[in-house]
């Protein structure tokens, strides 16, 4: 969960979220090499005579050619890297599906039979102590930890998008289409998302849980609630 003093990414919780953050370091310090060579370089002619050899050197030409191509390699190569990861779905434990509604969301566990729920946002004045604001939902979603989940995504009336920045997950909701998404989650625990599309007056009042627990809690869960 975000803190308001928080300057970095939340606490990755699957491995397509640690991935993305090890790349935006990665990124990070490619742009702050870019910048301290710029300001070293600005530093250097502002304070010598510059002379007809500096500004003519072939050599030199072809380094500032050259570098860029290899520094726009460096960050393609494991952006491709992880955008295949994004795209691989490989046989499911479970396989979800999320519907927007205005403005809500309904949710299918279509590996069980008549498993499904929709998910409103707690108002304020309902709202228990020691839960979040905006965010804490009337039924949340479970899933087995360290599984392979699939999402598949849609919308019921307008564009909504399902995003859960802990797990790395943000996909658009579309009318008359089906996309698809997946995760992992490595450890237990509660994690919060919202819907990140404009989708209407309430687009804010979209929120998403996603609760991890162990795999025997998610079958007395799942149990229960189907019977």
């Amino acid at each position: 969960m975000a803190n308001h003093s928080q300057l970095g990414f939340q606490d990755a919780s699957s491995p397509i979220m640690e991935e993305l953050v090890e790349f935006h370091d990665h990124a990070l310090m490619v742009a702050l090499a870019i910048c301290s060579l710029v300001l070293y370089l600005l530093t250097l002619m502002l304070t010598n005579k510059l002379s007809s050899n500096t500004v003519d050197a072939q050599e030199i030409e072809l380094i500032w050619t050259i570098l860029p191509a290899i520094v726009l390699v460096l960050l393609a190569l494991p952006s491709l890297q992880i955008l295949y990861m994004m795209d691989e779905i490989d046989e499911p434990d479970l396989t979800l599906k999320a519907i927007g509604h205005q403005w809500y969301w309904t949710y299918e566990y279509t590996d069980f039979k008549d498993l499904s729920f929709d998910s409103y946002m707690i108002p304020t004045t309902d709202l228990p102590q020691g839960h979040f604001r905006l965010l804490e939902v009337d039924h949340r979603i479970v899933i087995p930890m360290e599984s392979p989940i699939r999402m598949i995504i849609t919308a019921d009336d307008v564009l909504h998008s399902w995003a859960v920045p802990t797990l790395g997950v943000k996909t658009d909701a579309i009318p008359g289409r089906l996309n698809q998404t997946s995760f992992i989650t490595t450890r237990p625990g509660v994690f919060y998302g919202q819907c990140s599309e404009i989708c209407g007056a309430n687009h804010s009042f979209m929120p998403i849980v996603v609760e991890s627990t162990p795999l025997k809690h998610f079958e007395t869960w799942s149990s229960l609630l189907s019977s």
